[in-house]
């Protein structure tokens, strides 16, 4: 115990390379060795995924866990962690990155121009990346920039990464509304003269003052065109350099047409020839509709911005959860209350009834039921004693607790849920690769119909002719945006993300929760994912053989080691030293205790030493115990004793196993258990489809062979020795039970670890993809409808055409529809 306590004293925090996680190296299960130095891993994933491309991994290092996409700072007792460059002196021998201040993305080793916007690079600026707020695109991730602006690629405005707890003003959503009201009050004029000039033409026509009429349309529309406008200029300019058209190339086309054509019919109008004039022998001049569709957009533009706030609500609401300040108990039995943000490790802590618990934590002291609905999913409060966890930001119940503080600020439950849920919101799911594909060549199309549209109306259309290709052309200009078609995937996989956290499932990217919804088969390990995970010893044949199996099981990490040990100190029995211990994955251990030969392990370990089989008298079992796993035991070579165990199955394993059986999934069930075992326990949760005595290395070709036949597999795990399997499976479910939830062998991630949320998380992701078909449909749908009645076709036998002003409002309506669908997520029943 001493060797034990001096190594944790010279423990030092390292950083997962996988993931950015602080692993304590005393403490650490999972390490190697590469290119001579150690490194340290916080789950068998991380290590898996490391060892299969170490120079990848080392080239790009994970962002610390804390910094990044999402501040925690912000939040009292949610402080950001210090980057791994930081924490051991990385950065101090004067080698600094080159980035672009245009295009933070971009990052070179030394000095020169930007490969993107040929600016000169910058060194790059010491500031922690996580005091540093930047900005992305909803519609395209891979798009960072330093502050507020518009994407280059389809024009947007860029949302912060970072989620704050209180809803900061949106610099861009000030600008457009300040744009639209100074707009509206100009346009409500020009409207008032075309439509006065439309319904009582010859008294307009008959007054002293008609001639300026012109003059007056271009005072009101001026500013409403070149300073409300603006954004959209800039932004249409920039996708001609770009070679990116996208809704504001059209939108900057359009009114561009419209109102220069205008300018100059009013400046120049005897240029003009009479086909081209109506009444009053001049021409007639579409300011109205240039300012119109200025303003309408400039609507469209605060409307989506505010709805598109709302999508981070999810994470806010997370954010919001946490409590503000902590009751320490110090040294001295005093109490008092601090700031979250200075509880540190170690610290103990009360919590009275009815406050929220303030950080990951043991239970010391007392008990109490907690609901940790918030976090979980689960309604039903969970009894807390000593020795139990318990999760930062739920709620205690009627009694009083004292907890040791064990996971602070970046590293609590709630922070890796924040961090997880904001990450997943920024990936795309492979269905937005068929809107990605569409408007790469929808905007060019445009361009061209609304180019053949002017060209038939000039030379067929009733005069005058001119007038009508001008209306027409700028019609299908505007009609035509593709914005809806843009958002209609990211902002379902926004709101779905977030709902899910709020049900207890973490999805950790947007293709784990499009394949779910295809997910034929479902393959679940045993230990900890059908049962609870905490085995217990039923029966044993011999004292002394569990006392000295005991005192080699000591040394696993194993559950079933655990129970064996427990069961021993429950007797009392005196556990020795062990010596050349020995870990035989999936059969058991091997090692010399008192001087003896022991090892404790299933029948194939057995049979494989020459302990079982022909010739050896098998003495001393233990009779049958149904759904037990019988764990045998030998000294010296010989046969000691067997060992019985059982772990009880989850409460609604059977329940939730049989409602995904009734929507036509094939379940499989994999343990390392003997076969008679493994088939009690899969009669008693409805499984037909079992694998017996499956070691770990197994599980991961059973899940290829069934991928071979042509299935979607989903693979259900405890995310540690299963992690070879969760990351071959079309989707990774993890049991995350505790607060490890950051698993990243596994693309779906169950806070509770019950079975219900696989049902939960098919839910969500049924509901979400149903939501972008809806979307995609929206936006197909009005484009192929609007585009056509735009250009005319209509008017040979109706008469109708479509104004400019009608296509801006129905071209913003159509985003903000599509935002407003995706927002119904936030209320699904999961």
């Amino acid at each position: 115990m001493d060797r034990i306590h001096t190594e944790k004293s010279e423990s030092v925090a390292a950083v997962d390379p996988v993931c950015g996680m602080k692993v304590d190296t005393a403490a650490a299960k999972f390490q190697t060795q590469h290119d001579g130095k150690e490194y340290f891993f916080c789950s068998a994933g991380c290590l898996a995924k490391f060892q299969s491309s170490p120079e990848r991994i080392l080239s790009s290092p994970p962002k610390p866990m804390g910094s990044g996409l999402v501040s925690l700072g912000t939040r009292p007792g949610i402080a950001p962690a210090k980057p791994a460059a930081a924490a051991d002196g990385a950065g101090k021998s004067g080698a600094r990155a080159y980035v672009c201040p245009m295009c933070v993305e971009v990052r070179q080793a030394g000095p020169g121009p930007c490969p993107k916007c040929g600016m000169a690079l910058e060194p790059e600026s010491p500031v922690l990346p996580a005091t540093r707020t930047e900005w992305t695109c909803p519609m395209h991730p891979e798009i960072v920039r330093p502050g507020p602006g518009s994407c280059p690629i389809c024009g947007m405005a860029l949302e912060p990464c970072t989620v704050t707890s209180a809803e900061e003003e949106n610099p861009e959503l000030r600008d457009m509304t300040r744009r639209f009201w100074v707009s509206t009050a100009l346009t409500v004029p020009l409207l008032a003269i075309a439509m006065g000039s439309m319904l009582l033409p010859h008294t307009f026509m008959q007054s002293p003052w008609n001639w300026g009429l012109p003059w007056l349309e271009l005072l009101l529309a001026t500013p409403v065109v070149l300073w409300g406008g603006w954004p959209f200029f800039q932004r249409g300019w920039a996708s001609v350099v770009n070679r990116s058209t996208n809704m504001f190339t059209l939108i900057a086309m359009g009114t561009g047409v419209a109102y220069l054509y205008s300018v100059i019919a009013t400046l120049f109008p005897g240029i003009f020839p009479a086909s081209f004039r109506s009444m009053g022998d001049r021409p007639d001049v579409y300011f109205e509709a240039a300012a119109a569709i200025v303003t309408l957009v400039l609507l469209g533009q605060v409307l989506e911005l505010r709805a598109r706030s709302q999508t981070s609500s999810a994470i806010r609401a997370l954010l919001d959860l946490s409590p503000k300040m902590a009751r320490v108990i110090a040294e001295d039995g005093s109490e008092r209350d601090i700031p979250l943000e200075q509880v540190k490790t170690g610290d103990k802590l009360r919590v009275r009834p009815g406050e929220k618990v303030p950080v990951d934590g043991v239970v010391l002291e007392g008990s109490s039921a907690v609901d940790e609905s918030m976090i979980t999913g689960e309604s039903i409060p969970v009894e807390k004693t000593p020795g139990s966890r318990v999760i930062g930001a739920t709620v205690n119940g009627t009694g009083s607790l004292v907890i040791r503080a064990e996971r602070v600020g970046s590293e609590t439950m709630l922070a890796q849920i924040v961090r997880l849920v904001s990450q997943a919101q920024r990936t795309r799911a492979p269905i937005q690769r068929l809107a990605d594909r569409v408007a790469g060549w929808f905007v060019p199309a445009v361009i061209a119909i609304a180019i053949m549209t002017f060209i038939a109306w000039a030379f067929f259309g009733p005069e005058p002719r001119f007038a009508h290709a001008i209306v027409n052309a700028v019609a299908v200009l505007i009609i035509a945006c593709p914005c809806a078609l843009g958002l209609a995937t990211p902002m379902a996989i926004m709101v779905g993300t977030g709902r899910g956290a709020h049900a207890g499932v973490l999805i950790k990217n947007a293709e784990a929760l499009e394949t779910m919804e295809k997910v034929d088969t479902i393959v679940f390990d045993k230990t900890g994912t059908l049962t609870e995970g905490k085995p217990k010893v039923v029966a044993y044949s011999d004292a002394e053989a569990l006392r000295l199996a005991a005192s080699v099981e000591r040394a696993s990490e194993h559950p079933l080691a655990a129970a064996i040990v427990a069961a021993a100190r429950q007797q009392n029995f005196r556990l020795s030293e062990v010596s050349g211990f020995e870990y035989v994955s999936g059969r058991g251990v091997k090692g010399l205790v008192e001087g003896k030969r022991v090892v404790a392990g299933n029948h194939a370990l057995m049979t494989d030493l020459g302990v079982f089989g022909a010739g050896r008298k098998n003495i001393g079992f233990v009779p049958t115990v149904s759904g037990a796993t019988q764990v045998y035991v030998a000294i010296d070579g010989q046969f000691a004793g067997s060992i019985a165990i059982t772990d009880p199955l989850k409460a609604n394993a059977a329940a939730a196993l049989r409602a995904l059986k009734a929507q036509g999934i094939r379940l499989v069930m994999l343990t390392g258990d003997n076969k008679t075992t493994a088939q009690e326990i899969a009669r008693s949760v409805g499984i037909d489809d079992f694998r017996a005595e499956v070691l770990p290395e197994q599980k991961s070709e059973i899940v290829s062979a069934l991928q071979k036949e042509g299935r979607v597999v989903a693979m259900a795990g405890d995310g540690i020795n299963d992690a070879p399997a969760l990351a071959q499976a079309d989707v990774g479910i993890a049991m995350g039970t505790g607060t490890d939830v950051a698993l990243e062998s596994a693309g779906i991630t169950l806070l509770k670890g019950d079975l219900e949320g696989i049902l939960r998380a098919r839910k969500l992701s049924q509901a979400t993809m149903r939501n972008i078909r809806q979307n995609l449909f929206f936006a197909f749908i009005y484009n192929s409808v609007g585009l056509p009645i735009a250009a005319g076709v209509l008017y040979p036998m109706f008469g109708i055409l479509l104004s400019p002003i009608f296509a801006a409002a129905a071209m913003s309506f159509s985003s903000v529809s599509v935002i407003a669908n995706s927002l119904r997520l936030r209320s699904a029943k999961l």
